[in-house]
């Protein structure tokens, strides 16, 4: 199945901003995450379509995923 993700913030660093790959079927937001080399532990904000969605969310054949990364700050 195809998925585009996109990276948000320091996500981008050394990655990617958008790309389209293909997933077995089954893959999960953490999968993919991992798959990209982030920690899903460390995500602050996971959108699938546009909708917020949990780690384990078990993604669809042409589904976005956006992942952005916890801000800190002062």
């Amino acid at each position: 199945m195809t998925i585009t993700v996109k990276l948000f913030a320091t996500y981008r660093a050394g990655r990617f901003k958008v790309e389209e790959q293909d997933y077995p079927a089954g893959t999960t937001c953490a999968g993919i995450a991992t798959a990209v080399g982030l920690d899903p532990a460390g995500i602050g904000i996971i959108l699938v379509n546009g909708r917020h969605a949990e780690a384990d969310q078990q993604l669809q054949d042409g589904d976005v995923l956006a992942l952005f990364p916890l801000v800190g700050g002062g």
